[in-house]
C-alpha cells in the first residue's frame, strides 16, 4: 500500500518555526518530483513548494519564498518543509504530494499529483 504520511504540524506563534516531514512507504519515491501544498478553510489547495528527485532544484510559491525551505533525504524516503517566520496567514492543512510524471518543479500542480498524504494541521497564532 502506497502511503505518504505527514507529521510535524502544530500550533505556533507568529514569527516561529515548524518543520514538517513526509514519510513515504509502499514504493520508492526517490526518483519522483515531490511537492507540498496547503489548504485553508474555504480556500482552494495552494502550491507551496516542490523539489526535484535529486534535491538539486527547488521551486516556491510567492507567498512562502524566502521563509520556507523544501528538502529531501532519498535514503529515508522522506521530504521536509522547514517553515520559518510563520504568519497567521500560513494557517492551513499542509499536504505532501508525489508527481512521478512531472520532470520540472515549475509545473508542479495539484492536478498532476499521483499521490497525496492525509495532511497535517499548522496553526499560527497572532
Amino acid at each position: 500500500q502506497v502511503q505518504l504520511v505527514e507529521s510535524g504540524g502544530g500550533l505556533v506563534q507568529a514569527g516561529g518555526s515548524l518543520r514538517l516531514s513526509c514519510a513515504a512507504s509502499g514504493r520508492t519515491f526517490s526518483r519522483d518530483t515531490m511537492g507540498w501544498f496547503r489548504q485553508a478553510p474555504g480556500k482552494e489547495r495552494e502550491f507551496v513548494a516542490a523539489i526535484s528527485w535529486s534535491g538539486g532544484t527547488t521551486y516556491y510559491g510567492d507567498s512562502v519564498k524566502g521563509r520556507f525551505t523544501i528538502s529531501r533525504d532519498n535514503a529515508k524516503n522522506t521530504v521536509y518543509l522547514q517553515m520559518n517566520s510563520l504568519k497567521p496567514e500560513d494557517t492551513a492543512v499542509y499536504f505532501c504530494s508525489a508527481h512521478p510524471s512531472v520532470t520540472s518543479v515549475t509545473i508542479v500542480q495539484a492536478k498532476n499529483a499521483d499521490y497525496w498524504g492525509q495532511g497535517t494541521q499548522v496553526t499560527v497564532s497572532s
